[in-house]
């Protein structure tokens, strides 16, 4: 029999299977995943709050982001910065209006409109410088003993004033520039009535269908005329008006008759001098050619502005 204590000790270890260490992968998974939940209700609370206006900026710069940031566009707002573009400023006030957050006012010209407001405005100053000639008239002494030789109207040029003739009573010497001393004092009358307005001045001298006196020697109706026109504007200088208001002196000999019906008559002898309305000055001042399309528009516009205000000043 073999002895016991010779056989050899076995120990069985036994390894109990259970869960092992899972590490903390969890953990790492469980933070993204409330991070993420955190910035979606962080997103919904800003879409919530965040009004239209600014929501479609936002939209428009990630849709083209170079393109708004360069150009702007639809929905992007100057805000306050140098270079546009970026939606409108997010950091306003709800309610508080910025600048960027409202569109330009864009004005439009109606120019034939503009210059017809302007026409009518300037044909109420003439007839109320008219009415203001008239009243001189009768209250100046050396002008109301020839109320008769001064005749006003409103033309399609301005206002007109005539100088003209009467039988016993001539302006001028016969076949001369020479004015009479009475016609002098008419005419510096007149003068310093004209340097109260701003229009400009024409004048123009009339005789009537007589032929001149030795005319075949080159001198006639057309050369006394202008003359005598010439002798006129002189006067008028004078009497004080500025000479730069006189944009054209003219003789028109016996082409423009007064009394067509008695071509010889007293009357057709006259000075005719026009207070220029504003389209005539133009007309003139371009001589015949083009108008220039946005100067002719600055014009107008300027002395629309100036006559609506002269007109506010007078209220």
């Amino acid at each position: 029999m073999s002895d016991d204590s010779q056989q050899p000790i076995v120990v069985k270890r036994v390894k109990k299977g259970g869960g092992g260490h899972h590490g903390g992968a969890w953990k790492i998974a469980y933070a993204d995943f409330v991070t993420a939940m955190m910035a979606f209700f962080l997103l919904m609370w800003l879409l919530g709050s965040t009004a239209k206006g600014d929501l479609k900026g936002i939209a428009d710069y990630f849709q083209t982001p170079l393109k708004v940031a360069l150009f702007g566009g639809s929905g992007s707002g100057d805000s306050s910065s140098v270079i546009q573009g970026g939606g409108e400023d997010l950091t306003r006030t709800y309610g508080q209006v910025k600048r960027g957050e409202t569109p330009a006012e864009r004005r439009t010209i109606n120019l034939q409109r503009l210059r017809a407001d302007f026409e009518r405005v300037e044909m109420q100053r003439l007839e109320s410088l008219k009415g203001e000639l008239e009243a001189l008239i009768e209250a100046a002494p050396a002008l109301k003993q020839f109320k008769n030789q001064l005749l006003l109207d409103l033309t399609t040029e301005g206002l007109r004033i005539q100088i003209v003739d009467e039988k016993n009573r001539p302006m001028f010497d016969s076949a001369s520039s020479e004015l009479k001393p009475y016609t002098r004092d008419i005419l510096r009358e007149i003068g310093r009535a004209l340097n109260k307005v701003e229009n400009r001045i024409s004048l123009s001298g009339h005789t009537d269908a007589t032929p001149y006196a030795a005319g075949d020697r080159g001198f006639g109706n057309w050369e006394l005329s202008t003359n005598r026109a010439n002798a006129s504007r002189r006067e008028l200088v004078a009497g004080g008006m500025d000479d730069g208001k006189m944009i054209r002196v003219v003789g028109l000999a016996s082409t423009v008759l007064y009394d067509k019906t008695d071509p010889y008559g007293a009357i057709n002898r006259r000075i005719s001098i026009v207070i220029l309305n504003k389209r005539t000055e133009e007309a003139i001042l371009r001589d015949g050619k083009a108008a220039d399309i946005e100067t002719a528009e600055e014009a107008v516009e300027a002395a629309t502005d100036s006559a609506m205000a002269e007109q506010g000043n007078r209220r």
